[in-house]
């Protein structure tokens, strides 16, 4: 018995060691953490002044700026969430926006806004650099833009609304804790208190994702939430949309274009006009860029302008960027005071000649003169609207590498977007095809209406093709009109085909060592751009250029614009 006792008491001590261990190991796996997160971790806070971004119910990546006590947005940040409009001129340090009738403007470094002729003030900084990063103060953002923005400081984080959707909220049963994820042992981000109310973002089996009233977003128990319900947020309507009111026409545009290369061409208005039919515009190229200071040939004429209006029709003269001779662009508009000085004298000219209306044809534009583009259509369409002149933009088929001409805020600016419906193919193409098979058309059209209302769309056919000419491994083409072309055709006995992916009647020949290739742009392939501008139903046509069409061309256009 004396030998048993300490076995059996060796015994218990196991297994009252082994039962400590086992509840010791209880306790740690189901007990509550007290470890907290590292918040600055959390919110990938960079520095004093750095100031993470809760958009809707979701950190974003960009991050704002506390500087004096206000929150700032880097210009990027601005452009991507709240309004695109705001634009920075490098090159003389100003933050411009445009509105309908004036044009905002501030210093960056100052306190002082000008609204068109008037000065105001503001108790902050409106605009600053860090580095070479232009940041804007969210409260004059605000003054543009419909949104709502609450900052915290400890740590620095903001929630951002930009809509008001209807969300799921609940109320917090018991005092507890919120946790970087679902699971006792995660960290502790924010405590709240019995009574509090949580948006609801995701329910799961024992855990809730939650969003608190400070914005942050975590875990709570489900047990530790009640009268769960709907609600739709009470919005905020601090700004309203101006608008860009349009100076379009109640009825088709039908636009010719007048090559006029010098002033003796202002004289061959009405031989230009001899066979037309139902054109309701006239287009001369009149303006061309010939510094980078803004200044501009002109070739205008009263006498043309007399003439033309006597035949019934509205003259919108052309201003380019190609005809007189080398200019950068973006040397021209980048900077306010060019910009501006252009501009003034642009209006000061259509109002001497009496002009009905500007047509900008800047092509070949880089990617770094795609906004100041942008901000000189939005400029020049105040002026315009004020003196009643009719604003419309070329564009070339939309495709990717134009994206920047951004064909939608020209839509909400200009009176019309015009579509150089044609150069499918182009002297320095590397295959012969169509200047404008159906297909480029029609896709040309259709991403235009999906930015621009279709009633400010012009689609322009060309009356002018190329002749392609295979001469060994040389590709070469020359542009002709379409009598020229007619007359290629008959010289050399080709016997054209209707070529149905392109919707024109096509020809070849081998002749000597050349082969050669035509598409041709006649009455018939006219015809089946006309039935695809009457499905889109857009604004109308426009042609490049007069003296390339044949006559037969007036009687299919006059049938579409009297349909």
């Amino acid at each position: 018995m004396k030998k048993v006792i300490p076995v059996l008491i060796a015994i218990v001590l196991i297994i009252v060691v082994g039962a400590v261990g086992f509840g010791a190991r209880l306790v740690e796996k189901y007990s509550y953490s007290k470890e907290r997160a590292d918040l600055a971790e959390y919110f990938d806070i960079q520095g004093d002044d750095d100031v993470p971004i809760i958009l809707q119910d979701e950190q974003i990546e960009e991050h704002a700026k506390l500087w004096d006590g206000e929150c700032y947005f880097d210009l990027a940040t601005v452009h991507k969430y709240f309004n695109d409009r705001f634009y920075h001129d490098k090159k003389e340090g100003l933050l411009l926006y445009a509105l309908p009738d004036a044009v905002v403007s501030a210093a960056v470094g100052s306190q002082t806004v000008t609204v068109g002729d008037d000065a105001e003030e503001r108790d902050y900084v409106i605009a600053r650099y860090e580095d070479d990063t232009l940041y804007i103060a969210a409260d004059f953002v605000k003054e543009y833009a419909n949104f709502s923005y609450d900052l915290y400081t400890e740590p620095n984080h903001m929630q951002v609304y930009t809509e008001w959707n209807e969300r799921q909220v609940a109320v917090i049963r018991k005092d507890t804790k919120v946790r970087y994820r679902g699971g006792v042992k995660s960290e502790i981000l924010t405590d709240v208190s019995e009574g509090d109310k949580v948006i609801v973002l995701e329910e799961m089996e024992t855990w809730t994702k939650v969003k608190t009233a400070d914005a942050f977003i975590g875990y709570v128990e489900n047990k530790r939430l009640k009268d769960q319900t709907t609600e739709t947020p009470e919005p905020v309507t601090d700004y309203t949309e101006p608008e860009y009111a349009s100076n379009t026409r109640d009825h088709k545009i039908n636009l010719a274009w007048h090559a006029v290369a010098g002033m003796a061409g202002n004289e061959t208005l009405a031989e230009a006009m001899a066979q037309t039919k139902s054109v309701n515009v006239i287009a001369p190229t009149w303006f061309s860029l010939c510094t980078d200071q803004g200044d501009f040939v002109s070739l205008a004429s009263a006498d043309y302008v007399s003439k033309a209006h006597d035949m019934g029709l509205e003259v919108w003269a052309v201003i380019d960027n190609f005809n007189g001779g080398e200019v950068d662009t973006y040397e021209v508009l980048a900077g306010t005071s060019t910009r501006r000085s252009l501009i003034d004298r642009l209006i000061a000219t259509a109002l001497e000649y009496d002009l009905d209306g500007i047509n900008v044809d800047f092509e070949n534009i880089s990617l770094d003169a795609g906004e100041p583009f942008v901000e000189f259509i939005r400029e020049l369409s105040i002026p315009c609207r004020e003196h009643g002149l009719v604003l419309s933009v070329d564009n070339y088929v939309p495709m990717g590498y134009t994206d920047h001409y951004n064909r939608k805020e020209q839509g909400i600016v200009a009176d019309y977007v015009i579509i150089m419906g044609y150069d499918e193919h182009y002297a320095g193409s590397a295959e012969a095809g169509s200047v404008a098979s159906i297909d480029f058309v029609e896709k040309g059209i259709a991403d235009t209406v999906e930015q621009v209302p279709a009633k400010k769309v012009i689609n322009a056919i060309p009356f002018y093709t190329r002749i392609w000419e295979m001469k060994g491994t040389q590709l070469s083409s020359q542009a002709v009109g379409m009598a020229t072309a007619k007359q290629f055709i008959d010289d050399h006995g080709i016997a054209t085909v209707w070529d149905e992916t392109a919707c024109q009647n096509y020809g070849e020949c081998q002749s000597g060592d050349s082969y050669y290739q035509v598409w041709l742009e006649d009455a018939e392939s006219v015809s089946v751009k006309l039935n695809i501008m009457d499905k889109y139903d857009i604004a109308g046509i426009a042609e490049w250029r007069l003296g390339f069409e044949t006559a037969d061309i007036w009687d299919v256009i006059e049938g579409y614009m009297n349909r």
